[in-house]
């Protein structure tokens, strides 16, 4: 049967179902196929907290959505031209997001009276014309997967679950995507269950050539390749971005990578994904507690390493008082904070930017560090870096804040040459620094501050470790008020003083009089919405902020050079606050803590209302 083959620019898929049904491995698998044709892509997963919610409820709904492009693109979407729906819990929990004319592919096998009754579904949404204005297929998923698996060697029970491959299989040819690299992977997957990976591929084939055969289908899409930088790319996750980041730090400073973990929601890939590297001189600890995480890793850098320890806003509030001790044996250690809703245990697995300020002051004393975060999944690969560099140059630790929404989604990412990155490398004491033949651990190096790095072990470099204050010279314990108030005033100026790069405005115009100020996850829909804006023929400047301790040396002429300052943030408006109490700009906060980021045309109408009122 010849189709219609049709060229569109974007696409913006969601699947969803049950958590069981597979749909974040459907969702990675689509997006490695698109990857390989050279779309640009941004994805954001989202799945639901408990580990067994009742199947088929809303709170068990698991969904993916992957945005693909010829063109550059900033986020996952808006909203989804198409929504794959596995159940009935799926569509309810998703049509709210759909626009009308959207199509919607749902899997008819699974609307029973029973799992209707179980979202509240007075009548089945199939009959009762309720999905009017939208351009509904009713696909038998779950059947036509066991019908086509009739003559595997497997159960009906194992035959079911492969109705997500049917699935991909479908939008694969829907949208012509390439597919070797799919059946490599299940080659790969079921590589110690032969008749499973029978299995899937048959599934995976049963939904392509249902999608080439069928009348419910008659037209085929095509999204052609954007326009990149040459190099070699591969779909990055920034949680994964962020660990080859610690890994290449740890290359090009010379030093072994000691990871301190304990397993917490979004952060455990990176354990998982350090853990696999240990030819790169990476040491992996999965402790305990998240205290003995970061004391292990605190243990590692006064040994001589790059400590690092990984975690959530909980685990950063257990770490605080190590953190501290850092700060006053000014050691280097990077804490990464993948932020998630809170307060307490909050909705872990959904997004938030509530840490700046526990980043920024959570600690006892006047206990500063320096504070960085990425904008994007691959931007954590140059922030992780740029994190080990401040700590090993100047001798503290670096908070480094990621977040759900960053830490899980992915986007192409271009491989560097390894010979572009920071040389990292640091030079140890190892001879005495005194007049008199003593080691003068506190002895600062006039341009950064930073104390000599001394490892244990090494002959005439004893010195005193420890919480309790410190003699400026000679480290000896000292509770004179004159020297407390030096070493804290010093500690305080080496952050300060650290060189990072001036804030760059986007301003194409050169004459807008609204700037919007992000940091962190902010950066794609606001970008987006500046976008649309100025396509729209308005003018409006963007800028935004990696470094957050210190900022940038050109911030406070920046913010006053223009009326009006917005500072969208998923928070109550933490870097707001800072703003204006720092550099008296009254800047307008724009915030919400729905645990979703925000969307582009949101900020795109707000940004409007504030643009009409300069």
């Amino acid at each position: 049967m010849t189709k219609q083959i049709r060229q569109l620019d974007r696409v913006v898929i969601r699947f969803a179902g049950d958590s069981g049904d597979g749909m974040q491995l459907t969702g990675d698998r689509f997006t490695s196929e698109t990857a390989q044709l050279g779309n640009d892509i941004s994805t954001l997963p989202n799945f639901p907290a408990e580990i067994r919610a009742p199947a088929g409820t809303l709170p068990g709904v698991s969904s993916f959505q992957v945005h693909f492009a010829d063109y550059d693109i900033l986020t996952p979407g808006d909203s989804p031209n198409v929504l794959v729906a596995m159940n009935p819990a799926a569509l309810k929990a998703n049509l709210a997001d759909l626009p009308r004319g959207a199509d919607i592919i749902v899997n008819t096998d699974e609307f029973t009276k029973r799992n209707l009754a179980k979202v509240g579904y007075q009548a089945n949404p199939l009959e009762d014309d309720s999905l009017t204005g939208y351009v509904v297929h009713p696909v038998a998923l779950t059947s036509m997967t066991v019908g086509a698996l009739a003559d595997q060697a497997v159960s009906k029970k194992d035959a079911e679950r492969a109705k997500n491959m049917f699935a991909l299989g479908l939008l694969s040819w829907m949208y012509s995507r390439p597919y070797e690299s799919t059946l490599r992977f299940l080659e790969r997957k079921f590589a110690k269950r032969p008749e499973l990976v029978a299995a899937n591929i048959a599934a995976f084939r049963a939904g392509w050539n249902f999608g080439e055969t069928t009348d419910s289908f008659a037209v085929r899409y095509e999204v052609k390749p954007a326009r990149m930088l040459p190099g070699t790319y591969r779909n990055i996750t920034g949680n994964a971005a962020l660990s080859l980041g610690l890994v290449a730090a740890g290359v090009r400073s010379g030093l072994p990578v000691f990871l301190g973990a304990y397993p917490i929601t979004p952060a455990s890939d990176i354990l998982h994904e350090l853990s696999k590297h240990k030819r790169f001189g990476v040491v992996t600890m999965q402790a305990e507690d998240e205290i003995a995480a970061v004391g292990a890793a605190l243990g590692a850098s006064y040994g001589g390493a790059l400590g690092v320890t990984t975690t959530s806003g909980p685990g950063v509030a257990l770490k605080s008082e190590t953190i501290s001790l850092a700060v006053a044996l000014e050691l280097p250690l990077v804490v990464v904070d993948v932020q998630r809703a809170g307060p307490s245990t909050g909705m872990p697995t959904k997004t938030e930017q509530a840490d700046l300020n526990m980043a920024l002051h959570g600690r006892h004393g006047e206990a500063p560090v320096a504070v960085i975060a990425p904008k994007s999944p691959s931007d954590c690969f140059h922030a992780a870096i740029e994190a080990a560099r401040i700590a090993l140059t100047y001798r503290t630790p670096v908070l480094l804040l990621s977040d759900n929404y960053v830490a899980n989604g992915s986007e192409p990412w271009l491989l560097p040459d390894v010979e572009s990155l920071p040389d990292l490398r640091v030079e140890f004491a190892t001879e005495p620094n005194g007049e008199d033949g003593a080691f003068l651990p506190y002895l600062r190096d006039p341009e950064t501050l930073a104390r000599p790095w001394a490892v244990p072990g090494t002959p005439g470099l004893e010195h005193r470790i420890g919480g309790l204050e410190k003699a400026d010279k000679t480290g000896d314990i000292s509770y004179d008020p004159a020297n407390h108030d030096f070493m804290v005033r010093t500690r305080a100026a080496r952050i300060e003083t650290i060189p990072v790069p001036d804030v760059e405005v986007e301003d194409p115009d050169g004459d807008a009089r609204v700037l919007v100020l992000g940091w962190g996850s902010t950066y794609g829909p606001i970008g987006a919405a500046c976008r649309g804006l100025r396509q729209r023929g308005l003018s409006v400047a963007q800028a935004h902020l990696r470094h957050l301790a210190p900022m940038p040396a050109n911030l406070g002429e920046v913010l006053r050079s223009y009326d009006r300052v917005v500072i969208p943030e998923m928070n109550l408006g933490q870097l707001a606050h800072v703003i204006r109490g720092r550099y008296l700009v009254d800047a307008i906060g724009y915030n919400q803590v729905r645990g979703l980021p925000f969307t582009a045309a949101e900020l795109e109408t707000m940004l409007e209302e504030v643009l009409k009122n300069v």
